[in-house]
C-alpha cells in the first residue's frame, strides 16, 4: 500500500491555513523542502517528517491514520472558489480540499506592482495560463516576456520562474498546475 505523504501534508496545512512558508519556518525547513515534499519529488525521513508535522501540529500516528474524502463535487460557483493568496496577489483556487487531486486550477488576480518575488519559483510539474486582462510579466530562466490579454504561457515548473503585474491595472489570470503546489 502506497501513502501520498505529498497530498496528504498539503491538505493538514491547508486546514490550518498555513502556507507552505510559515509551516518551513516553524519546522526549521527550507519553503523548497516543503514544497519538493507536497509535489512528491522528495520523501523526508522520519525524523524530518515529525519536525514538520510538530509545526501543523499533529502526530506521526494521526497523520498516517488521517484519509480526508476525496472531493466530487463538479462544479463550483464565484463565491466558492478558495481564496489561497495573500496581500497584493489574490490566487482563487477551484476546490478547497485538493486531496488525490492531480490539477490545480486557479484564478489570479496580481495588483500593479506585486510579483512572485526576487527569488524564481522551482518545483515540480507543469503550469500554464491564460491572461484574461492586464499586462503579465513572466520570466522563465532567462526569457522575460510581457504578456497580455489572449496571451498565454506552459512551461516546466522546475525551470526557475517569476510573475509580475506590469502597467496600471490589475492583471488577472486563469492557470493550471499540475501536481498541485500550494
Amino acid at each position: 500500500m502506497s501513502v501520498d505523504i505529498g497530498s496528504r501534508l498539503r491538505h493538514l496545512r491547508m486546514m490550518r491555513n498555513l502556507s507552505q512558508r510559515e509551516l518551513a519556518k516553524r519546522a526549521g525547513v527550507t519553503n523548497s523542502t516543503i514544497s519538493l515534499i507536497e509535489s512528491n519529488s522528495a520523501n523526508p525521513s522520519v525524523g524530518a517528517l515529525k519536525r514538520i508535522l510538530d509545526g501543523i501540529p499533529i502526530g506521526l500516528a494521526e497523520f498516517f491514520a488521517f484519509e480526508p474524502e476525496r472531493p466530487r463535487k463538479a462544479f463550483y460557483r464565484s463565491d466558492e472558489l478558495t481564496e489561497i493568496g495573500k496581500g497584493p496577489i489574490s490566487y482563487r483556487q477551484i476546490g478547497d480540499n485538493l486531496f488525490g487531486r492531480s490539477l490545480q486550477i486557479l484564478k489570479e488576480c496580481y495588483q500593479p506592482g506585486s510579483d512572485t518575488g526576487k527569488v524564481p519559483l522551482v518545483h515540480e510539474g507543469e503550469e500554464g495560463g491564460i491572461v484574461l486582462s492586464g499586462r503579465l510579466e513572466v520570466t522563465v530562466d532567462d526569457e522575460r516576456r510581457i504578456l497580455g490579454p489572449g496571451d498565454a504561457y506552459y512551461f516546466e515548473s522546475r525551470r526557475p520562474h517569476r510573475f509580475r503585474c506590469v502597467g496600471p491595472v490589475a492583471c488577472e489570470v486563469i492557470s493550471a498546475c499540475t501536481p498541485p503546489t500550494f
